[in-house]
This record gives structure tokens, sequence and C-alpha cells, in this order.
């Protein structure tokens, strides 16, 4: 197939993002404006304006829409909170699908607020998370669980956001690893796609997307020496893609390894966001291919787009086709 067929087939597909999907809030300040709290002597950081934008797994859910998918729907929780009703607002406004994102006052919006300087557009002053440091209470990953198990059969491909950086995880928790597993064996023709910073190798039998850091770091954890061969066998993954930035990706298999280079990219403007648009890409090629190759580069091809514009971006069907074209 061509790389346009292959695109052209994305609109077939249905896809759902679950895990840690959380709200981007972009705020714009302007130092000349700060002055001396009155109460506490502190020089305020006046904020003149913002954009209010889907992270973590909101950033993958983006990229798939952007890549043309047919449907795309996102699964996970959202406070009962302002921040969630402008994530709820920022998905829909996009096309994303939010009646499965579930609304709580046992758990805050999972929230990145990100200050840059109106002046030179830098991002130069400390982020402010709203985190949740407690596990997801049980009522709730109950609900979860039900949710998922309802929302699976209506998907074709289901992509995992891991993303809590906390050691007992956010959304994705041991029960919901066990879900995605028991799903991904009881439905073979499904593509199932993890995407986790802290915990790649305690999934198993789905496939599994680690950053070079991240892979080392399970193996270590695993085996106290790096082995991705070895890493793929342990959990069992049909494929493991681990990427290594203008390095390419390495992909393996139960039988072999392949290294899928890419066109590296000069002076890059942001790589935030590159893996979301790597996993948007290359699953959707992988459900249309079933091909490791093809879904690496495509994956690559959208990365080497994003990583060329601001904050956490997507790539369109016709930037991608682009991508692929060079040299």
């Amino acid at each position: 197939m061509t790389s346009h067929t292959i695109l052209s087939k994305f609109r077939d597909l249905s896809a759902l993002v679950v895990g840690d999907i959380c709200l981007d809030r972009w705020c714009r300040y302007d130092p000349t404006l700060s002055e001396p709290s009155r109460e506490t002597g502190i020089p305020r950081i006046a904020v003149v304006s913002s954009v209010l934008t889907p992270g973590a797994g909101g950033t993958v859910a983006s990229n798939l829409m952007a890549l043309g998918a047919g449907r795309v729907d996102v699964l996970g929780v959202r406070g009962a909170d302002g921040h969630g009703t402008e994530l709820k607002r920022a998905l829909e406004d996009r096309g994303i699908g939010a009646r499965l994102l579930l609304s709580s006052d046992l758990a805050p919006t999972f929230t990145y607020t990100k200050l840059l300087n109106l002046r030179t557009g830098d991002e130069d002053q400390p982020r402010i998370d709203f985190v949740n440091p407690e596990p997801m209470p049980a009522a709730l990953e109950t609900a979860v669980l039900a949710a998922l198990s309802e929302a699976i059969p209506q998907f074709d491909v289901i992509l995992v956001a891991d993303q809590a950086e906390t050691r007992q995880g956010g959304v994705v928790t041991a029960a919901v690893r066990e879900a995605i597993s028991t799903a991904a064996s009881a439905n073979p023709g499904k593509i199932f796609w993890v995407d986790s910073r802290e915990r790649p190798e305690l999934f198993r039998g789905v496939i599994v997307k680690p950053n070079e850091s991240e892979a080392r770091r399970a193996c270590l954890r695993l085996f106290g020496e790096e082995d991705l061969p070895r890493l793929r066998a342990s959990i069992e993954a049909p494929f493991l893609f681990v990427t290594r930035g203008p390095g390419g990706v390495d992909a393996f298999t139960q039988n072999a390894m392949m290294h899928i280079p890419t066109v590296p990219v000069e002076h890059p403007v942001d790589i935030c966001g590159a893996g979301d648009s790597f996993s948007a890409a290359a699953a959707l090629a992988l459900a249309v291919t079933g091909s490791a190759v093809e879904a690496a580069r495509f994956g690559n091809a959208a990365a080497s787009v994003t990583i060329m514009k601001k904050g956490t971006a997507t790539a369109s069907a016709a930037e991608v086709i682009a991508a692929l074209a060079l040299p």
C-alpha cells in the first residue's frame, strides 16, 4: 500500500485513549506588569492570556483526530471542578468524544499550567501542576473498569496513556492494567498500544512503546541490566517499540529486531509531545498494515512534524505525507 492509501484508511478506524487525560493551560504573562502583592510583598505573575488544550492522553487523542481517524474518544477521570469543565470543552472543541471521561469529586483534574513570557515566548517560570498524590478511590476505579469493559468492543484501536509520574500511578491502576491485558487476549484483532512513563514492564500481552530512557530503566528494574529483547519477552508484547529521538526506532518482535531510521530534524522547536504524536500515527498505521516497519515509519514522520511546533502540537495527514516524502 502507498502512504496515501494507508492514511486514507485511517478514517475507517475508531480509537479510544484510556488513562491520564490532562488539561494543559498555556498562560502568557507580562513581566512588565509584575508588582509586589500588597498582602505578601511577593511579586505577582501577571497572566494576560491563556490557551487550553487537552494534555497527556488528550494530546494522543488530538493527534488521532488530526490524522483523520474516523472516531476518537477518551476514557479517564476529570474532577468535578473548573479545570474538569475546561478539559471537557477542550476535547469536544476538537471533535473528541468525552462521554467516557468520568466526572468525580473524589479526585482533582490532572492539570499542567505552563507560564510563557509574553516578551520572549519562553517558558521561564516553574510549571504549576495540579496532581493527585493519592491512589484512585475504589469506587472510582470500579467505575473506570465498568466503562472500559463496555467501551472496548466499540473500538478498533485502544491506546493507553499511563503518564502519571507518581508511585501508584493515576487512572491506570493495577486492576486497569489487568483488565487491559485480559481484553487484549480476548480481542486479538484489535490494537492495544501502551505508552507508560514509569511502568512499561508491568503490562502484559500488549504493544508497548517506551522511549530509550524508559526502556532502559524498565530493564534495570527487572534484570539489573539493559536487555530489550528480554524485556519484550518478559512482558509478552507482540511488539516492543523503543523510540530513540533522532536515532529512529527499534522494533522488537518474537523473532526479530528491526531498526527504522528517521530523517533527523535540525534545530527542533519543541520535543514535548513527540512521543504522543508517534503513538497516534504508529498505532493507526499498524492497525491498517499490520507492519511494525510501517508503524514506525508513520510514527517517525508525525513526530518530525510536531517537534517543529511550539507546545504539544499535532501532525495532520497532509503534513505526514510531506514528511514521508523527504529523502
